[in-house]
């Protein structure tokens, strides 16, 4: 019988690894498209921007590759690689403008139907302010306060869309209050600030709940130490997200300083 509960172990082990590494091969892919696009398409493009977008990538490397190791024995960990996966690597990529980049290389008639796609009802949708918070932040108060947390590490498929889903949605969160790249919407920023700083209170809340409330199979030292880290380094990362926020308004309400449509970079 230990035998083969050792076994098991030893098979959930190796599956799990089979998910991050499917992450990481996701993430270098990301990597290569944008420095070819980039090398074949426009080479005068920002190096600045592009130095965002490596650094981005590193960042869910990390979180995908060996903190995902360590995260299954150590909540702080798992938390860390939170704050890369979700919030400091989907905003060093925003600030690399992506869909710029793409829509600039492609011919004029592509770049049009692409920017047609952006407007379509489901972009429109899931990029809209209030569904990017409710994806994002949503996503971790049912992924921390469910057995959701414990069946991902013990299903390499949920776990892989887990991961997925904590990248794609912060960075249509992040996306959705930055607007570098082509927006969907039109620079609404009253809603859009009330959004955000519901969003930013709502991954507040949620980290203080975990400091008393630890996830199912964590210790309460455990999730003290996360939650610690999510509540200081969530702040640092969503102060930037502030400034980027704010510049952009302060540079729409005088248009004629600043340049009717220009991004905050």
């Amino acid at each position: 019988m230990h035998g083969n509960n050792h076994q098991h172990q030893e098979a959930a082990g190796t599956d799990l690894f089979a998910a991050q590494s499917t992450l990481v091969v996701f993430f270098v892919w990301l990597l290569l498209m944008y420095l070819a696009v980039q090398f074949f398409g426009k080479r005068d493009w920002p190096l600045y921007r592009t130095v965002f977008w490596v650094a981005g990538i590193l960042c869910c490397i990390a979180a995908a590759g060996p903190i995902a190791s360590w995260s299954h024995h150590h909540f702080s960990m798992h938390m860390m690689g939170h704050l890369l996966l979700g919030m400091l690597g989907p905003l060093l990529m925003v600030l690399s403008a992506p869909v710029t980049l793409v829509l600039r290389m492609l011919p004029a008639a592509y770049a049009r139907k692409g920017s047609m796609l952006l407007k379509s009802r489901f972009f429109r949708f899931i990029s809209h302010p209030a569904t990017a918070a409710t994806l994002n932040i949503g996503g971790l108060w049912l992924l921390y306060t469910t057995d959701l947390f414990t069946r991902m590490h013990e299903q390499p498929v949920l776990y892989l869309l887990v991961h997925l889903h904590v990248f794609l949605a912060g960075y249509l969160f992040t996306a959705s209050f930055i607007s570098i790249d082509p927006s969907s919407h039109k620079k609404s920023f009253v809603p859009r600030a009330a959004i955000l700083i519901t969003a930013l209170a709502g991954h507040g809340i949620l980290s203080k709940y975990l400091y008393v409330h630890p996830p199912s199979g964590v210790s309460l030292e455990q999730a003290q130490s996360g939650a610690v880290l999510m509540y200081y380094g969530g702040d640092i990362i969503d102060l930037f997200i502030i400034i980027f926020f704010c510049l952009e308004w302060y540079k729409a309400r005088r248009p004629r300083e600043a340049g009717i449509g220009t991004s905050p970079l």
